[in-house]
């Protein structure tokens, strides 16, 4: 019956999201984990897939010329824009740095030149995966005059920031899945329920002539 092949579609799916929850856990733990060990000394050499997730700590040069602004990002329902800047590290390659979230009023200007670190710096950050979507701050999407690392390095609260707002290290959160996989049971049982009471009807319905007969 069809009904009965909806439902177990719907529970299949809640399995799945079920599923997906606990992979996201096992890498919030791996992320958590990571988060917790020493931070890495960055070079060039150092591979992503090792330092994803991790404290990282940078020495090098600010390239304030090819600073780019990711815009617009809000921050408590402020808007505003986040610099993104080259850091030239000794070796001659160079990371994204994320140096935090500046107040815009209209989410696209800001005046950069105000809000510039010394351009010698040591920090430490977080590693995260360079994002996607935002073409301004791709660094595959422009070219420099240097060999950029694969990821972008989050500068973490550290009292400095020249009037920037650090970013937290990202939340680690279940998701969506756990609701999503409450949706799937529950129109699953939706469906079941449905059907049970349209089965008894129809049977009390085709019952109801043979009472009347028998009188």
């Amino acid at each position: 019956m069809l009904a009965l092949l909806v439902a177990a579609t719907c529970v299949r799916l809640g399995i799945w999201q079920l599923a997906r929850l606990h992979q996201r856990r096992a890498r919030n733990a791996a992320a958590v984990a990571a988060r917790d060990r020493p931070p890495v000394e960055l070079s060039g050499a150092v591979a992503a897939e090792s330092v994803l997730d991790r404290r990282v700590h940078a020495r090098g040069v600010y390239d304030f010329a090819n600073e780019r602004m990711w815009r617009p990002r809000s921050f408590e329902d402020m808007p505003g824009v986040d610099l993104v800047t080259p850091l030239r590290l000794p070796d001659g390659s160079a990371v994204l740095v994320d140096r935090g979230w500046a107040r815009s009023a209209d989410a696209y200007h800001v005046d950069q030149s105000a809000l510039r670190e010394p351009d010698s710096t040591a920090i430490v950050g977080l590693a995260l995966a360079a994002p996607r979507g935002h073409g301004d701050v791709d660094p595959k999407r422009e070219s420099l005059p240097y060999r950029l690392l694969p990821f972008v390095v989050q500068a973490l609260p550290d009292g400095r920031g020249a009037g920037l707002r650090r970013w937290p290290a990202p939340e680690l959160t279940d998701g969506p899945h756990l609701s999503y996989a409450i949706q799937w049971f529950s129109f699953a049982t939706i469906i079941v329920v449905g059907l049970v009471v349209l089965v008894r009807k129809e049977r009390s319905e085709r019952e109801l002539p043979r009472t009347g007969l028998s009188h």
